[in-house]
Order: structure tokens, then C-alpha cells, then sequence
């Protein structure tokens, strides 16, 4: 972990060094550090930028993404979740029986609502554990449901 700790060290002074020279500069505070391992045996490295340490959490929200310490994708998994249940209610309310879309509007709105969530980063955490990727199965069929009119 040292020899580790080391290399990442000079890489961040080589990446601090470019910054100033080419006039880009690094907010050493706003700057999150995740020590991704499957198992909690190593401690998480003292890395510094500027000569200010660098702080470590367990999750971090990175483009949309929540990546987290273990690389589960759970929090990002119950997060988006939830986030789809909310918007299952549009469809709930456009697919009133007197009043509401037709099939071929509400599956317009489904794909371009709660689909585009689901399939945003799907690439990164499509390597989630099966049991964990079928809490999103759920929102999916619900919300296919409510576009055809079935139970």
C-alpha cells in the first residue's frame, strides 16, 4: 500500500506541476478521493494536493452516477429507483381511462421520461449483481404496464 501511495503521490504533483504551467488551476477542497476495494483491509492512502490532504469518502456522485466504496452501484441503484417511481406518476395521471394518451403517446412519454434514466449509465452499472439490477425490472414493467392499460 505504501509503494501505492507513493506512485499516486508523484502522479498528483506530476498533474498539480501541468495545472500551473498551463494556467488550469485545482480546488484542493473541492477535490473527493474513493479507495475502491471489495474488501476494507487497506486504510485509505494520505494523499495531498498543494500540500492540503485530499479528503476520502464512501460515495461520491460522479456524472449522474453514485459510485461507492465496495463498487456495488447500490445508492446509485436506489437512488435511480426512486427517482423513476416519482416519474411514474406522470404516466399514472396521463393514462386516465376517460381522458387520457393513447398507447403509442404513453409509450413516447416512457421512453423519453423514466427509460432515458434507466439507460443512462447502464454501461457502468450494468456490472451490478443480478439481485440488485431487478430492484429496476419493478419500475420498468410498472411503467409498461400503465402505457398498455393492463393490471
Amino acid at each position: 500500500m505504501q509503494l501505492i501511495e507513493r506512485q499516486l503521490q508523484t502522479a498528483i504533483n506530476n498533474i498539480v506541476e501541468w495545472s500551473n504551467k498551463s494556467g488550469f488551476t485545482i480546488s484542493a477542497q473541492k477535490t473527493i478521493g474513493i479507495h475502491f476495494c471489495k474488501r476494507p483491509l487497506h486504510p485509505d492512502p494520505e494523499l495531498f494536493l498543494s500540500g492540503v490532504p485530499i479528503r476520502f469518502q464512501d460515495n461520491y456522485k460522479f456524472l449522474g452516477i453514485v459510485f461507492d466504496k465496495r463498487l456495488t452501484f447500490l445508492p446509485h441503484i436506489a437512488s435511480l429507483r426512486k427517482r423513476c417511481l416519482r416519474s411514474l406518476n406522470i404516466l399514472r395521471t396521463l393514462s386516465n381511462t376517460s381522458w387520457g394518451a393513447d398507447r403509442s403517446c404513453l409509450l413516447c412519454v416512457y421512453r423519453s421520461i423514466i427509460r432515458v434514466m434507466i439507460e443512462y449509465g447502464s454501461v457502468v452499472y450494468g456490472s451490478a449483481r443480478p439481485s440488485y439490477l431487478k430492484r429496476l425490472y419493478y419500475v420498468h414493467h410498472q411503467a409498461l404496464r400503465l402505457c398498455l392499460g393492463a393490471f
